[in-house]
């Protein structure tokens, strides 16, 4: 046990490990689960790399973590899993974290909150950490990436529904012309260029059932078609306009898998390792 700063609080078993969801200090309508690494010591001086891992609408956090236990072993890393709850801001609603901002929850900073929960609890590294999300967590994913790269090492897009393009002639959420105005941040395409970055989907992964926007969607905006059809063609118009900006971009595509977050996995773990290594 020992005291943690800045809670006053005592760290248990509970701690290390596969935790259980602990509720986020600076709004507790959010939580998080981690896993912390065997050899994690209190009294030791190790600083772990932290990856965090965001879930898709299925809200499956903790799958995400207990998927990354051996790598957070063998790269000694600490994994940490917020959960964006379906209905906050009226019963039943799916999306509210996938475009950062909804009803006045800016759900990057609500992470960023978590990131130094984190820190004040564990020796991890909160500066610059690795992003994973799949499906609605690749949405938040890529548009956090716009937001912060300087709290990056790296980023996995893994397959989300549609895109924001790196596109100064449109608005957030097609594209990013008026993201100072409303978010305050401005892209920084230096920064960006820093950050290591995946795009991952399956091959199988072509249905459009729960992606299509068209006019009568609420989502809609002028110029979502350019996006094109299904999750391939966004990913690569996503990789297109990454490219046109001079970012690298690794793009894995993983044969024989649909729409499935764990299947994609294994090159995600391939990408962040390579990050580790950087």
């Amino acid at each position: 046990m020992r005291n943690v700063p800045g809670h006053g609080e005592t760290l248990s078993y509970y701690h290390f490990g596969a935790t259980p969801f602990f509720a986020a200090q600076a709004d507790q309508r959010f939580s998080y689960c981690a896993y912390v690494p065997e050899s994690y010591a209190e009294d030791g001086e190790t600083v772990y790399p932290l990856v965090v891992l965001v879930h898709g609408t299925e809200r499956g956090a903790s799958t995400y973590r207990y998927a990354f236990i051996e790598f957070c072993e063998r790269h000694q890393c600490i994994a940490l899993a917020p959960l964006f709850p379906v209905g906050i801001g009226r019963p039943g609603e799916l999306d509210n974290y996938k475009f950062i901002e909804y009803e006045g929850i800016r759900f990057d900073e609500v992470l960023l909150g978590m990131v130094a929960e984190a820190a004040e609890t564990w020796r991890v590294d909160a500066e610059r950490f690795l992003l994973h999300g799949f499906s609605g967590g690749g949405h938040f994913a890529h548009r956090f990436y716009y937001l912060h790269p300087d709290r990056l090492r790296a980023v996995s897009v893994g397959a989300p529904g549609v895109v924001t393009l790196l596109d100064t002639e449109a608005d957030f959420w097609v594209g990013v012309r008026d993201l100072e105005q409303r978010f305050g941040i401005a892209a920084d395409i230096e920064a960006m260029r820093a950050v290591a970055v995946q795009l991952v989907i399956g091959e199988r992964d072509t249905e459009t059932w729960e992606i299509a926007i068209g006019p009568e969607s609420p989502r809609w905006m002028p110029g979502v078609e350019r996006q094109g059809a299904n999750r391939q063609d966004r990913m690569h118009a996503l990789r297109t306009s990454l490219e046109r900006h001079g970012i690298a971009v690794r793009q894995d595509v993983v044969p024989g898998v649909a729409h499935e977050g764990m299947p994609v996995l294994e090159p995600v773990k391939a990408f962040f390792a390579e990050a580790l290594e950087h």
